[in-house]
């Protein structure tokens, strides 16, 4: 069956088809039967190299043999016990060894747990019920953080989905990226019911968008005054910009923290962690409940020992992927657009000077990303289908894979 006769069938059956949203590429989605190294083979029989990297996690590339192998050896030993495991005491290490803010650590499946199960804990921990959070920033699917982006400091939530009650978003406040002074206006007026600041330190789900030099130290400034908790949300950046995350790089140390993708090394796994006065007030420690059937899915656990095992001993890896995302933006000057990237992450905007917050993402032109995408599909590229969507390379992209990537770049964006 080709990708066309799937997605009919699937059309009766998922909603959409699809079973998130972002793969919803029209008129068809391409669908995948196999993934290795840097590539993609479809049902209809094309390798595609892939720009997309699941989203974020496949730092290492498809099917890391490092990471099958430590897999299919914990699958002899079966798959899912609903007790505690030795293999979370050995990430639980790996994990705060990498990241001095956090002491303590819990294991969930999915990052939208781990985003919901850190504003309960701000909560818990300060007594407070109302949140900040960043215009157009993505913290999961749960009701809290499913906010329309407003009008900077001035804006009470309203709901970005059906289904959501005015009266839980009307907790939830947001603010400009890049913009502390209005950080400081909403929490000069509402210290007393501010629990916590969430936010990506790097902006992955419309971006990159990089934050302005000194503005992410700024935000840990104003928090600390106005006694605010700081979450991190490094689902996207943690292990992708670095070892240690965005916290790591621009020397921050918030009070709170999320990790998932690449943690889990391709499987569902995600954390939050941080100090350990805050964790110990989760259950069953304390009296901010949190629990799940997989958290701590020994499967997910052992192959994110594996995937951090692997990038421990290849740190240089982050240098090489900085550097070919460096090429790519060089195959790109001249083109009417802004070329942004970080490491490994890397995006095409459709739009003269790079974003520095939502709003300005929303000006790019949707239509010519569109039509760029379509032909770098042509070209056996897959893009994530989206202007605001993060590119990733892993360590399984090539020299000539770049060789391409910048030339398929280049002519595209002439065309």
């Amino acid at each position: 069956m080709n990708s066309s006769e799937y997605f009919n069938m699937a059309r009766e059956l998922i909603p959409g088809g699809v079973s998130s949203p972002v793969r919803a590429i029209q008129p068809y989605p391409f669908y995948t039967i196999k993934g290795s190294g840097s590539r993609l083979t479809t049902a209809d029989g094309e390798e595609l190299l892939d720009c997309c990297g699941a989203y974020g996690p496949l730092l290492l590339g498809h099917a890391c043999p490092g990471v099958e192998g430590a897999v299919r050896r914990a699958l002899e030993k079966g798959w899912l016990y609903g007790t505690p495991t030795p293999a979370e005491i050995d990430l639980a290490r790996i994990l705060i060894s990498d990241h001095p803010s956090i002491e303590m650590v819990r294991f969930v499946t999915t990052g939208s747990e781990a985003t919901m199960a850190a504003i309960r804990l701000a909560r818990g921990y300060t007594g407070r019920s109302d949140i900040i959070k960043i215009e157009g920033g993505f913290h999961g699917a749960h009701d809290g953080v499913l906010v329309q982006a407003g009008s900077g400091c001035t804006t009470l939530g309203q709901p970005d989905s059906a289904g959501i009650s005015v009266d839980v978003v009307k907790h939830t406040r947001q603010v400009p990226y890049n913009d502390p002074e209005s950080l400081t206006a909403v929490l000069e007026k509402n210290t007393d019911s501010i629990a916590a600041m969430i936010l990506e330190p790097v902006m992955g789900n419309i971006g990159p968008i990089l934050p302005k030099p000194g503005y992410l130290q700024e935000i840990r400034k104003i928090t600390a005054e106005h006694d605010v908790l700081l979450i991190f949300d490094e689902v996207i950046t943690g292990y992708r910009v670095g070892i240690g995350g965005a916290q790591q790089l621009y020397g921050i140390t918030p009070d709170i923290t999320t990790l998932g993708k690449i943690i889990g090394g391709g499987l569902p796994l995600s954390a939050f962690g941080g100090k350990r006065k805050i964790m110990e007030l989760v259950a069953p420690a304390g009296p901010v409940y949190q629990a799940g059937t997989f958290s701590g899915n020994p499967l997910s656990l052992t192959a994110g020992i594996a995937a951090l095992g692997e990038i421990h001993a290849n740190k240089n890896v982050y240098n090489l992927l900085d550097e070919y995302t460096t090429r790519i933006g060089e195959s790109c000057k001249g083109k009417g657009g802004s070329f942004v990237k970080l490491g490994s992450m890397f995006k095409y905007f459709f739009r003269s000077h790079p974003p520095e917050n939502y709003q300005e993402a929303k000006e790019s032109d949707a239509t010519a990303f569109k039509k760029f995408w379509e032909k770098m599909l042509q070209k056996k590229v897959f893009l994530p289908p989206s202007q605001f969507e993060t590119n990733f390379l892993s360590m399984a992209h090539s020299d000539s894979d770049v060789e391409y990537l910048s030339a398929a770049y280049e002519s595209c964006l002439s065309a």
